[in-house]
């Protein structure tokens, strides 16, 4: 019941993977329409969103399109909807943080089911529907029929309005969608005549969701929700390539989270460089693994000389983070190494494991 969290104030931005996961029909199953197999949170990403939620309640929303081009490690090149299916959450988290250069804190996983029961939860969300919306899927149990114009919208009426692809901007438009829905959603929750549904909405992402967030995680978004999200939405700019791939911008891509969601105060987006001076032999490769881990996404090793350096110690902005994430090594005032924001040079102090 991580859902179910007290709010909190927060001391820092938390960076947040929402996904929603793709059907799996049986195929091979007697009946039909065919039904879903169980759902195992292993399927490709239908939708998937990076939420940078500050303690202010500003949240700011990166869509990323289902079928943006890129290179998934291990894997090589693909479909970023196919990353969890080469190598689960992992992957997808350490995709996306190569993709836009932002450290992700954890992931929220949503079955189809989530739309579905959040709307039902809230109360109902309102929207500008832009188009005429009908269409007919009796194998995937899909049935939207939307006229346009600003309406209040249930459950199954959301969860059609946000798969609808049957447009000219198929899965461009989708995203629109989505975010138009996502700050209609945060809108009905920070409605003060609406908190008494906030235990139908806790209750509903708990039966339809998968997520790697702490309690404590949790309770900094619900403080952060209840102090009036501000929603800034944007979409990863690009063009359509080939095979209908999305394929980004990526100038444009670094501009938008270098202005938007980069937090000044964490040294997770600064460059790190890695000089073993004195430690065991490769320390420098399992510290810049244990920094890559915690989100760090620019963490070079530098070779400098064997020398007898008894204690490590890391210098540069950000350098008191990076002792407490490490938890060993002293702070020091000096300028870092290789124009790096922040070096580290391991002594023999350094934990051999």
């Amino acid at each position: 019941m991580r859902y179910g969290a007290l709010p909190r104030k927060a001391d820092r931005p938390l960076n947040v993977i929402l996904a929603g996961m793709d059907v799996d029909y049986d195929y091979a199953a007697a009946t039909w329409p065919y039904p879903p197999k169980p759902l195992d949170f292993s399927t490709r990403t239908d939708t998937l969103m990076l939420a940078q939620v500050r303690p202010d309640g500003q949240v700011n929303l990166l869509s990323i399109p289902r079928d943006t081009w890129v290179n998934i490690a291990g894997y090589g090149w693909g479909k970023i909807n196919g990353a969890n299916v080469h190598g689960g959450p992992e992957m997808l988290v350490n995709t996306v943080q190569q993709f836009t250069g932002v450290p992700v804190d954890g992931y929220v996983f949503m079955s189809l089911s989530a739309v579905r029961d959040l709307t039902n939860a809230a109360g109902g969300v309102t929207v500008d529907v832009p188009t005429r919306m009908k269409y007919d899927d009796n194998a995937g149990h899909l049935h939207i029929d939307l006229q346009p114009g600003r309406q209040h919208l249930n459950g199954e009426q959301a969860e059609g309005f946000l798969r609808f692809r049957h447009d000219n901007l198929s899965d461009i438009g989708r995203v629109g969608r989505q975010q138009m829905f996502m700050t209609a959603l945060l809108g009905r929750v920070k409605n003060p005549l609406n908190f008494w549904r906030l235990p139908a909405m806790v209750g509903a992402m708990n039966r339809n969701t998968r997520s790697s967030l702490t309690r404590a995680q949790v309770g900094a978004l619900l403080g952060a929700a209840l102090s009036g999200p501000k929603v800034n939405a944007q979409t990863v700019p690009g063009s359509f390539g080939q095979g209908g791939t999305w394929v980004a911008n990526r100038a444009e891509l670094r501009t938008i989270m270098q202005r938007d969601f980069r937090d000044p105060g964490d040294p997770r987006t600064l460059s790190v460089t890695i000089g073993n001076a004195a430690a065991p032999n490769g320390s420098a490769k399992r510290t810049k693994a244990r920094l890559e881990g915690l989100g760090y996404t620019n963490v070079t090793i530098l070779d400098v000389p064997r020398v007898d350096y008894p204690t490590t110690t890391i210098t540069g902005l950000g350098a008191a983070r990076v002792q407490k994430a490490l938890g060993f090594g002293q702070v020091q005032s000096g300028t870092p190494q290789a124009g790096a924001d922040i070096s580290i040079q391991l002594g023999a102090d350094t934990p051999a494991n």
